[in-house]
Order: C-alpha cells, then structure tokens, then sequence
C-alpha cells in the first residue's frame, strides 16, 4: 500500500476510509499511506483532514499528534517540516507551521530548544502587494478571547525585532522579549506558505496610478492605506443608476445657472489635471447662507462619491499637514472643503493656497523612522463660503490659483432638499463611465486637443492670466464632453461666462494691489498722516503734500509686512512705473516731519496718476 506506483491508482478517499480502529492503533498503514502523498502537496492536506476525520468516526483521538510522533519517529531524517500544521481553533485555514508547535494558547518554537513566541493564536492570511509603489504588506490575523481579529501590517516593521513591538498597541502579546522570536515565526510561516497565501493588490489613494488604470476602479483592489483614510476611499463607490442621476441632473442645467454648471464640470475636470499635465486649481463658490453653496458642492461630489456631509466631503478644520495628506490621498479627484472661511491669518491662509496649487508636499520623517514618500496630487479643490477667498491682501500668486464665482446672494436651485435627497440614493456612476470613457482609444489625446483649443480662445483679445486660462480650460473642456456622454442637450458653457468669473491679470498684479492698498491705508489713517493739524497728538506714520504720500519707511515695512506685501518689491515696481520716488541710490529719502527729520518712502497719490487724470479729464462735461 505504500507503494507510490500503487498509490497513484488507489482513491485515497476510499483507501482512507478502509482503515480500522486497529490499524490506527496497533499499525503503521495508515500513517504510510498519508505520508506516500506528501508530493501533492494540495492532495496531502485534503488528505490529511480526511483521515484525521475518519480516525476520529472510530474513536481514535488525537489523530494529529500520532502523526507528528510518526513524522519524528521514522522520518526526521527528511526534515518534513510541512507535515506540521497549525492547530488553531476558529482559524481561517491551516498552514504548514514547520518546527512550530501552533496550538490555541501558544505558539511554540522547538528549533533546538523550546522557546515561547506568543501566548495566542496567530497567523499570516494575505499577502498585499501595493500597484502604486510595490512595497508589500502582510495581513495578519489573531485570536485574543473568544475573537479573531486582523490587522494589516508593513513588511518593514515586520522584519525588524525594534519595530514590531509597536503591534502590542493592537493587542498582540509582544515585548523586548518576545519580538525577535516574533519577527522570525512570520517569515518562516510565510516562507513556509508563500504559494498557499492569497496575494491581492492593494492601494493607498485614490486616482491615476501608471500602468494600472484608476484607483478605486480596478478589479480585485483591496485598500491598504492609513486607517484615517478607509471611510473617505469606502465613500468612492457606486449607488443607483447612471439614468437617475442624469434625470436628477438635466433640470439643474436647463436652468443655466452659471454656479451649479461650473461646479459640476469643474468635478469631471479634476481627473483631467493630471493627463493633461496641468497645475492643481481652486474653484471657490462664495455668498449667502441660503444660497444653495452647500448643496451644490454635494452634486458635484455625487459624480464620484457619497455626497453625504462627513463621507467624501471635508469641513475646513484640520491642519496643513492633514490638508497636504489629504489631497494626496484625493490625489486626481476633487478635494472638497464645506463652509471655507476667511482666516485671520490671511498670510497662512494665502500659503495654503500656494502649497495646495503646487502638488507637492514637503519632506517629512516616518513614523517608523526614515524619510516619507513625497506627497503629491493633481486635481481640482472645490470649496464654498461665505465669502471670496481672495482680497485685496491676497498675494497675486494666490489669486492666480483661484476661480472664485459670486453667487450674488440668489438661490442656485429651485429645489435643493428633492435634489440632497435624489443625490443620496444616486451616485458614484458617473465617475467611475468617465474615467472608463478616458481609458479606451486614443481619447486622452481627444482631451489634450480639446483644452488646448479652449485655452487659445480663453486668452485670445483678452487680459486673463495663463493660469487662469489654464484651470478655465478643464473646466470648459469637461462640460463639453459630459454633455457629449451623458446629457446630449448642448447647454455648455461659453468662452464668455467663463471670462466672467475669471481673474484678469491687472487685478493679478501683486504690486497694483499694493499701491491700491497703501492709497486706502492712507485714506482710513487720514489723521496719523496730517499730525500738524487740530491739534493731532496720536501715532505718525507720515504726511501727505499735495499729491505725494511721505510714509515713515519702519512704518511703511511693518504695515506691508503685516498685510501680506513685500515692501522691497514694490518699490523696484513703483519707481519704475513713477508712482514711487527716492534719493539717488536709495529706496527712500529724508523728510521732515513735526520738526524731526525722517527717513521716509515716497508715494504717488493714486488720484494723481497719469491713468487716473486721464479718466478724471474724460468726465468731465467741457473740454
């Protein structure tokens, strides 16, 4: 019977079930026979279950063990290591454990010597392999009671006797003590199961990851990110039909309002950032608080996401660190933030613009030691508030990134609670047909064409920025082409509309804003630069003759400072332009103020420009 040119016409089933309480206890037949089949090794295991089955229908308990003493007994010469297997009560599926004694409460290494590795079942149950990085990662379960759980866990820490301590914080019994025999038990157990353990792809983010298509749309992907980030990835998924969202959606744009259509085509526009190797943009809806803002930044999540406040959709209340992540995260979706308000700090506020419009995060250092990967993203930043995001403090740089429409304190939609709750029950589809529509031919390349037309007609006979042209033309771009998969009703957006809510580059200009600002900085502080007169006795900034501000230079470089400017900028601008004067060599000059000579910068009065006379002289009435 143990011969192996018998075995392979023998059904072992029934060969199995041949056996006798007898030849269980008093012979070796059984046990030959079990171990003639160790070639197979997925036969084996089968077989394995069946005898221990059998073995125990005739009363013969500890089938397992009988085994392991016969294995020890007439074959360790052979190191059969995979004859031992895990003994785990409750265990998802039994892996060859080699050396390893692997019972309910222990886990036992007998390599040489007996050394206790953990007091609780434990056990690999799936490789993960991530398509954006190739780094790998082991999901790991473990019994602690009467409850199994699991944990998924970087190979790095998993291989280091320092490192994998950190996992007692989840409960699994492990010290300095411990963690070296710890870090060796997995690898061998893996080693040991490498073909047996289900491999899966994973992913971190979401969005275009090269060679793979788009996260989350792609078969099999398992998510392996930072647990903070599972309920906002779990909200990218489809719910309803693709012809109730339009039905919801056809009303909204045949009522052509301006709002809703540049907010849901700038949604659609934001995965075209990245083909279209373009810079991140902010479209910023602003006004009062009835005006609809909050729901039309739900229809436009609806295209990819759970609309539902707290899903997909954040509240501007974290921290740049957690902004910079989270956009990462988003990475070629729209990054949508809910009632964005004016900070305090318009400079942080400012900075926060730029760095979300760069892409690119900073260098920072792991939790687990080390350098991160750079953060970066592609994508379109939608937001609302109650106010522009811009004002006259705002670098240009800043308002060069921005889209910023007026709602001008009128409602955008006529029913705003029947659309919350029509989006509620239909979303997702939309994304997931337009990001599948962009895979297939040669339709990226139709993209690429398509904006760089709209660009050339954006910036044609017009003073709209590059920038701005740039972000307008995804948008336009976009309407066009889900009007051409989805809607078939041609109500596009036009050049013109979009001119409209675009920034132009004289408002753009850092140093015009600056000498606006100083104009009316002048005007509001009307006694602090006329100290001579009603017997004035507060603080000095400087003093106005006729048509020439004198501004005290230590309070003209505190005041632009704190608003936002850079003084020495602006000087090199406004001597150019000959709104500005200084002695020769210097950025300022001596003036004497309340008796006291005063190193001062010199200011044109705006009403006395060359432009500004020009109009003033066109109005009036007579030549």
């Amino acid at each position: 019977m143990t011969n192996e040119t018998e075995v392979d016409v023998i059904d072992p089933v029934a060969q199995i079930e041949s056996y006798t309480k007898k030849d269980f206890q008093l012979t070796r037949l059984p046990y030959d026979f079990l171990y003639s089949l160790k070639k197979n090794k997925f036969q084996y295991s089968q077989m394995q279950a069946v005898m221990a089955d059998q073995a125990n229908k005739l009363g013969i308990k500890g089938f397992k063990q009988l085994y392991k003493d016969y294995i020890e007994t007439y074959h360790s010469d052979e190191q059969m290591i995979s004859a031992n297997y895990t003994e785990f009560e409750g265990q998802p599926f039994q892996l060859a454990c080699g050396s390893y004694v692997c019972q309910d409460d222990i886990v036992l290494s007998q390599n040489g010597t007996i050394e206790e590795i953990c007091n609780h079942p434990l056990m690999p149950c799936a490789r993960l392999v991530n398509i954006d990085d190739n780094t790998e990662k082991l999901v790991i379960k473990y019994r602690k009671g009467y409850k199994w759980r699991e944990i998924t866990v970087e190979k790095e820490i998993l291989a280091s006797a320092s490192k994998i301590t950190s996992l007692a914080k989840y409960g699994i019994a492990v010290n300095s003590e411990n963690a070296k025999g710890l870090v060796k038990y997995l690898t061998d157990i893996e080693d040991l199961n490498y073909n047996e353990i289900e491999e899966k792809n994973s992913v971190s983010r979401l969005g275009w990851i090269n060679n793979h298509g788009f996260s989350p749309y792609v078969d099999g992907l398992v998510f392996d990110g930072e647990e903070n980030f599972r309920t906002l990835f779990n909200s990218v998924k489809i719910k309803g039909q693709i012809e109730n969202w339009i039905e919801i959606i056809k009303p909204i744009r045949a009522e052509k309002n301006i709002c809703s259509r540049i907010m849901l085509a700038a949604s659609f526009a934001s995965v075209l950032v990245n083909p279209c190797d373009c810079l991140p943009f902010f479209v910023h809806l602003w006004g009062g608080t009835e005006a609809g803002k909050t729901v039309a930044l739900m229809l436009a999540t609806s295209v990819w996401a759970d609309p539902t406040i707290g899903a997909y959709i954040r509240t501007f209340n974290s921290t740049a660190v957690a902004q910079e992540l989270t956009a990462s995260f988003v990475n070629s979706l729209p990054l949508v933030y809910d009632e964005l308000q004016i900070l305090k700090d318009k400079k942080s506020f400012d900075d926060m613009i730029y760095k979300l419009c760069e892409g690119v995060g900073r260098d920072r250092g792991a939790k687990n030691g080390g350098v991160q990967k750079i953060a970066t993203w592609k994508n379109c930043i939608l937001t609302s508030g109650e106010f522009p995001i811009s004002s006259e403090k705002s670098g240009g740089g800043a308002v060069n990134r921005i889209i910023e429409i007026d709602c001008k304190d009128k409602k955008i939609f006529t029913s705003p609670s029947e659309i919350v709750s029509n989006i509620k029950q239909n979303y997702g589809c939309p994304g997931a047909i337009f990001v599948k529509w962009l895979q297939q031919g040669d339709n990226i390349e139709t993209v690429k064409h398509l904006r760089k037309d709209f660009y050339k007609k954006l910036v044609a006979d017009s003073d709209v920025t590059d920038k701005q042209a740039m972000s307008a033309s995804l948008i336009l771009t976009a309407d066009k082409l889900i009007n051409e998969i989805f809607f078939n009703d041609d109500i596009l957006l036009s050049i013109t509309e979009m001119q409209s809510v675009l920034t132009t580059r004289t408002s753009v200009d850092q140093n015009r804003r600056c000498y606006e600002f100083i104009n009316d900085f002048v005007a509001v502080n009307y006694n602090k630069f006329n100290p001579e007169k009603d017997g004035y006795n507060g603080e000095i900034y400087g003093t106005v003759i006729e048509d020439r501000i004198y501004f005290i230079k230590s309070k003209f470089d505190a005041v632009l400072q704190e608003n936002g400017f850079n003084a020495k900028a602006f000087m090199s601008w406004a001597v150019e332009n000959k709104v500005a004067f200084t002695a020769e060599g210097r950025s300022s000059l001596t003036k004497r103020i309340c008796g006291k000579v005063c190193r001062c910068v010199c200011v044109l009065s705006v009403e006395e420009t060359a432009e500004d006379q020009l109009l003033n002289n066109e109005d009036l009435p007579f030549d």
